[in-house]
């Protein structure tokens, strides 16, 4: 808990046994064969994720509950109570991929940059948790983050590199960069907020399941057809996190 409160980031090696994750990678592979042949364009172009792989339709019902079922385990949600909030709620998931083009460079970024104006990103440090649980489902190079950045803006170099100002590029190195390399079974927990970039190669595939605050400013984001039936998730483990109140909307 202290190396995620002082970093932004913490891993537990051998979270998930071999058991846990044959049904999770099938399911996993099964989603990305159907959104490659979808998206062929966007993927030859530049696309390194795809995300909602729980949105109604995207997956058989079955093996979409078999996700729920996944992620509302004890497991993984005592993790999402201490890192979010005993209150957190499900946001969303993503799979990460290799790009198409092998000479494609990664890219420093916080997550909040894509919808928040530059001083809104500085305020948003402040405000309500977004965290990633990654489960890498092979084994892969993983992350570089700026240890700190989820509560500490960028210096005049980060800023430069991750937003291009100044003749700099997203794809530099950064002195302060510190690589976490994943092994199959591992999962790592990380703030959305700070400053972090994928690392490509080794044919990677991992499943990043999203919990937040309820807050309003973020419950915004949640596609509720990515949610269970609510006439269901009673027959799950700490349904609460597919619940969303009245003051969180």
């Amino acid at each position: 808990m202290n190396d995620f409160s002082e970093n932004g980031f913490t891993v537990f090696r051998n979270f998930y046994d071999a058991n846990e994750l044959g049904f999770l990678t099938t399911i996993a592979q099964r989603f990305h064969q159907q959104w490659l042949l979808d998206n062929k364009i966007w993927y030859q172009k530049k696309a390194v994720n795809s995300a909602e792989l729980t949105l109604k339709g995207s997956l058989s019902e079955e093996n979409r509950w078999a996700l729920f079922d996944f992620i509302s385990r004890d497991k993984l949600i005592d993790c999402v109570k201490k890192f979010v909030s005993s209150n957190a709620v499900f946001m969303n998931t993503q799979l990460f991929f290799d790009p198409f083009n092998k000479n494609q460079k990664n890219y420093w970024h916080r997550d909040p940059q894509y919808h928040l104006s530059e001083s809104e990103q500085k305020e948003a440090l402040k405000g309500p948790k977004v965290v990633h649980f990654r489960i890498p489902l092979f084994n892969e190079p993983g992350l570089e983050f700026i240890p700190g950045s989820h509560h500490q803006w960028d210096n005049e170099e980060e800023l430069n590199v991750r937003l291009e100002k100044n003749g700099r590029k997203n794809h530099e190195d950064l002195p302060n960069g510190v690589a976490v390399p994943l092994q199959k079974g591992d999962l790592l927990a990380f703030d959305a907020n700070m400053i972090h970039r994928g690392l490509y190669g080794h044919d990677r595939l991992a499943l990043d399941i999203l919990f937040c605050e309820p807050s309003p400013e973020l419950v915004k984001f949640i596609n509720c057809n990515c949610y269970p039936d609510q006439s269901k998730i009673h027959l799950l483990d700490n349904a609460s996190v597919f619940k969303l109140t009245s003051t969180s909307l």
